[in-house]
Parts: C-alpha cells; sequence; structure tokens
C-alpha cells in the first residue's frame, strides 16, 4: 500500500499532498552548530515522507506506518511534554509555527520514513521538516527555509526537549543534490560546495554500527553546557570566537581540564570544517581524508563522544585503506563514514564487518551515502 492510500485507509480522505524531507550525514563538523561554528552536512536519499490535508476542527491527528494506531490532540492545547514518542516532532512542530504566530490549524498527517532510527541520521529533523513543509504550504505561509528551520529547531529544543543545535534542520530544508552544504550557524548564511564524489572516483561509505544511540540522556546536555560555561569564562560570546591562534591562550585560562579538553574540540573542529570546505572548492577531495579522521580522534579524546563500536569502526575502515574515517552525528553510538575509493567499497565494508564479529558486536549496514535534495512537494 502507497502513502496515498494508506493515508486514505487512514483518514478517510485522501490527502492535500505528499512531501519528503530527508535525513542528512555530516562530513564534518561536529558539536560545533550550538557554539556558532560550522558545520558541513548533506542530505541523504533516506528520509520521512508526508502526506497531510487540513481539518476544520482544530484537530492534529497524526499516525506512522511505523507505529500503531493515531494520536489526537486539539491544536490549541499544544504544550510542551504534552505528546510524548515519534508524534512530538510532528506535534511540537506545529506548536513552534503556532508559537511564531503563525495561523496553522487542525491537520491530518501519515508519515513514512527510511532513515535507520537511532543511528545519528537526523530521522527526527526529516520528521519534523517535513511536517513544517506540508504545514506551511498547507495554510499558505510564506517562511523563508532557513526561519523554518530555526522553528523545527525549536520544536526539538523546547517541545521535545533536545537541545540540538541548527545543522539538522538546515540540512534537511537547505541541501541541494551532488553538493554539501556549508553552514555558518551564526549567520545562517550557506554555501552549496560541490561534492560529485563519484565523478572522482570516491564514495562515502557509512557504517550505521548498530551501537544504541542515546542523545536525549544527559551526555549531550551536559556537554552543551560545559561549552557555554567556557565561553562565558573566557568572555566570548561563543566559542566560535576563539581564534585557532588563541587556543592555547584561551586553555590557559581555563581551570577545568574537562572545559579545556571541549572547548579544544570546538575550537580546532571550526578550522577542520573551513580546510575541508577549502580542499572541495578547489576539487582537492581526496585530501580531506586526515581531516576527517582528526576529527574522530578529536571527537574521541577531547569530546569524549565515541563508544567502543565507533572506534573500532574508523581503525578497521582505516587499516583497509579508507583514505579517511570519522564518527558523525552527536555521538555516543551511530554511524561512522569513511571516505574510500569507489572500487575498495566492498573491502573496508567487509573489514569492518569481520572485525566487528570478532569484537563481539552486532553485525554493521553499510551503505553508500549519495548528496541529496533537500525538502521538497512530491505530490
Amino acid at each position: 500500500m502507497n502513502l496515498r492510500d494508506a493515508f486514505e485507509s487512514a483518514f478517510g480522505t485522501a490527502p492535500d499532498g505528499v512531501w519528503a524531507a530527508p535525513g542528512r550525514v555530516n562530513l564534518i563538523g561536529e558539536h560545533t552548530d550550538y557554539n556558532d561554528g560550522f558545520v558541513l552536512p548533506l542530505a541523504l536519499p533516506q528520509g520521512v515522507v508526508a502526506a497531510a490535508s487540513t481539518r476544520s476542527d482544530g484537530l492534529l491527528r497524526m499516525a506512522s506506518l511505523q507505529a500503531e494506531g493515531r494520536i489526537e490532540v486539539p491544536v490549541d492545547t499544544l504544550t510542551p511534554g504534552s505528546v510524548t514518542g515519534w508524534a512530538a516532532y510532528v506535534a511540537g512542530t506545529v506548536w513552534s509555527l503556532r508559537a511564531a504566530g503563525h495561523e496553522v490549524g487542525g491537520m491530518d498527517i501519515l508519515v513514512d520514513g527510511d532513515v535507520p532510527l537511532g543511528a545519528g541520521l537526523s530521522s527526527s529533523a526529516a520528521l519534523e521538516c517535513s511536517t513544517a513543509l506540508a504545514a506551511t504550504e498547507l495554510h499558505d505561509l510564506a517562511i523563508e527555509p532557513s526561519t523554518l528551520a530555526r522553528l523545527a529547531q525549536k520544536a526539538e529544543n523546547d517541545f521535545v526537549g533536545m537541545p540540538c543545535g541548527i545543522m539538522d534542520q538546515s540540512a534537511s530544508l537547505l541541501c541541494v543534490r551532488d553538493h554539501a552544504l556549508f553552514l555558518d550557524t551564526r549567520t545562517l548564511q550557506t554555501e552549496q560546495v560541490p561534492l560529485d564524489l563519484g565523478a572522482d572516483g570516491l564514495a562515502l561509505l557509512v557504517i550505521d554500527t548498530r551501537a544504541p544511540h542515546r542523545l536525549v540522556d544527559g551526555e549531550y546536555a551536559a556537554r552543551r553546557r560545559t561549552c557555554e560555561e567556557a565561553a562565558a569564562a573566557l568572555g566570548v560570546p561563543a566559542l566560535r570566537d576563539i581564534e585557532p591562534d588563541h587556543l592555547k591562550g584561551a586553555l590557559d585560562r581555563l581551570p577545568d581540564e574537562v572545559a579545556r579538553r571541549r572547548v579544544r574540540h570546538v575550537v580546532t573542529e571550526d578550522a577542520r570544517v573551513l580546510q575541508t570546505v577549502t580542499l572541495l572548492r578547489a576539487g582537492s577531495t581526496r585530501e580531506i581524508g586526515p581531516l576527517l579522521t582528526a576529527s574522530h580522534e578529536s571527537l574521541r579524546d577531547d569530546y569524549e563522544v565515541t563508544v567502543p563500536e565507533l572506534d573500532t569502526a574508523v581503525d578497521a575502515a582505516l587499516s583497509a585503506g579508507a583514505l579517511g574515517a570519522r564518527m558523525t552525528g552527536g555521538g555516543f553510538g551511530g554511524c561512522v563514514i569513511a571516505l574510500v575509493e569507489a572500487d575498495a567499497i566492498e573491502v573496508v565494508a567487509g573489514r569492518v564487518a569481520d572485525t566487528f564479529a570478532a569484537s563481539g558486536f552486532a553485525a554493521p549496514a553499510p551503505f553508500v551515502a549519495q548528496a541529496s535534495a533537500g525538502a521538497r512537494r512530491l505530490v
């Protein structure tokens, strides 16, 4: 049964439209977005598709092909915490639009997705952005994509309770096929950086380690809080404002070793993003490999967000000839990316699988990422 037929079965009428929003993988720039820094994500072919229609009674009815039952709530009673689980991302997006003064009324919405859940590929942002696009078009709202990304982020921050930065929603709404999105998370200025890996004989191998990806348990929030406290102690608006040449002096002013490690990661990671963009602009794609690996080492040692499965996958990929490899996403589980020669995909994936088996880990799930288009109306 296709989504339109499933919608009619669930709600009794045909949908007014169908919208899609992609998941994302971040090439480089991890834990920099909530520090006003730089990120470089690309959209995936996998995403969330939402079929939706307006209602005249102010009722928000939500269903998912991945979940049993239907959730119903009046839009004028939406408050943080009033809806939980997967539906919180849908309801939170409607709440955020309304809280910003936009007239969004009742809706029927049915969602379907193929982003691996819990893998750190931003299935939550894809859910928010497909909902946001459906809601704005159905209610004839003219909202700039960058503003819509902020509203989707607010849904996740304030309604769901996950203090994420702006990267995921921006990637889902703004990415362009065969490009990575260079985003300044302070100014929201963007640049579409060419990333046609196939033309260079390369591939970006994504390895879902199947290690459970848990972020709302406090670790992510703790790191964000440490960064904010360190920025305040250093007298800067955000860690983005510390220049690499001034890093040593900044670290010397921090009495806490944990804070020093966190600051070192953010400042050096921002620099790595800028170096990666420079290389991609010049067509020197292979040369970004060492930057990816350096990013992982920093996330492992200074930011302390890796787990054994992530470290094992990176080490195995590099030993099999990957040009560079790193964890991607918030960490504590999820995925690794490896930049590989196109003819080495099976060799690298096989080495990771064999190493996981020898380590007693669950079998990983590899796939090749294609830089894809951002959110759009399908029907």
